[in-house]
């Protein structure tokens, strides 16, 4: 009997404890209409405001990513493959223009300078007896197709010599030193560009084929917006515009921009045109190339009545305020839809209705804790 009491009592505590919980939380009547005490306002610090007249930017939506021109991106690759030999590289790491990237290897560029060697002891031959050839023909010694024959010689072998003498080049191989019989059959690639690395697909062993992109350099100090509007409002669009920007993906941040140029033709796909936007150097050090960015072109401004963007709840695509209906007793809120207009840092337009307007009384804080 004792412990069927201290049970009933245990139930009857907790009972209560679950009432007293309930009291705390915020009454909702139904689906529009929701009541807050007086001490749950002020525990929240929640307050109540009008729209106030703001000063609004007109824009025109845009998006894209953060870049670079192509003459500040480069994608090193080789012409005559070959096993990486040595590398101290990694992604983000500083390079300058000439700077040695990556050592490979392999015998076949032995064979490029074997073949070279040949060719240039041939051509001195030829060379010689092309000029013999030439000053017995002129004395009409020689026949003029002995003459031809020594000329066309020369002439082919020393176009041969010159295409082997640029790819030696083009592997950094010297040839004045393959002419004196040093050999290597290791080639070192060289930063064409100063930037950051971006991409680095090399492991020491690898084999790297002349298709492969061995690393990327991005000149981070020329990233710019590029962005893409469509053609219905490219009338609006002009060099010196303010671009407002920020990157979803990476922070909530807004950024500041400037229009630097306006593409000159439309892309038939899908109907748009591209825009690019000037960063300052400050953005430039926060931001990576590749970044996707949302972005509203300023075309204009103009005035209207705005509330902070936190007093906007959002649910299935659609936007509502809370509006006071009473506070005689406790704070009653009724929800009711608007239409947004422009947004700036910190406030959003509503767009003025019969039920919403600017003496309507709003909760302007706070809204998280009651519409949640």
């Amino acid at each position: 009997m004792f412990k069927k009491n201290i049970i009933l009592a245990a139930l009857i505590i907790s009972f209560f404890s679950c009432k007293e919980t309930k009291t705390e939380e915020v009454a909702v009547v139904d689906e529009t209409t929701i009541t807050v005490t007086k001490e749950q306002f002020e525990a929240s610090k929640m307050t109540i405001g009008n729209p106030v007249e703001q000063s609004f930017d007109v824009t025109i939506k845009a998006s894209g990513k953060v870049d670079v021109p192509p003459q500040y991106r480069a994608k090193v690759t080789t012409f005559l493959g070959g096993y990486v030999k040595a590398t101290k590289l990694l992604v983000g790491d500083k390079v300058a223009k000439g700077q040695a990237l990556i050592t490979l290897e392999n015998t076949e560029y032995l064979d490029l300078q074997k073949d070279y060697l040949e060719l240039a002891e041939q051509l001195t031959y030829l060379k010689s007896e092309f000029e013999r050839q030439k000053t017995l023909y002129q004395e009409k010694i020689a026949s003029q197709k002995n003459y031809l024959k020594a000329e066309s010689d020369y002439k082919s072998t020393k176009g041969m010599y010159q295409g082997l003498r640029e790819k030696l080049l083009l592997l950094n191989i010297n040839p004045a030193n393959v002419e004196r019989g040093k050999f290597t059959s290791q080639i070192t690639l060289t930063a064409p560009i100063s930037g950051d690395v971006t991409v680095m697909n090399a492991n020491v062993g690898m084999f790297m084929s002349p298709s492969d992109v061995i690393l990327e350099i991005v000149d981070t100090n020329y990233l710019h917006l590029n962005l893409s509007i469509f053609e219905k409002d490219i009338l609006s669009v002009k060099e010196g515009q303010k671009i407002n920007f920020s990157i979803p993906e990476a922070s909530k941040e807004l950024f500041v921009s400037q229009v630097q140029k306006v593409g000159k033709s439309i892309e038939s796909k899908d109907r748009t045109i591209a825009v690019f936007g000037v960063l300052s150097p400050q953005n430039k050090t926060k931001l990576l190339s590749g970044m996707f960015v949302e972005a509203g072109i300023v075309i204009n401004s103009k005035k209207g009545f705005g509330v902070p963007t936190e007093a906007i709840v959002t649910e299935d695509n659609k936007t509502f305020v809370l509006v006071l209906n009473n506070d005689t007793k406790d704070y009653i809120f009724k929800k009711v839809p608007v239409s947004l207009g422009e947004k700036s840092e910190n406030f959003v337009e509503i767009l003025p209705t019969a039920t919403v307007n600017q003496t309507t009384k709003i909760l302007t804080k706070g809204v998280f804790d009651v519409a949640n």
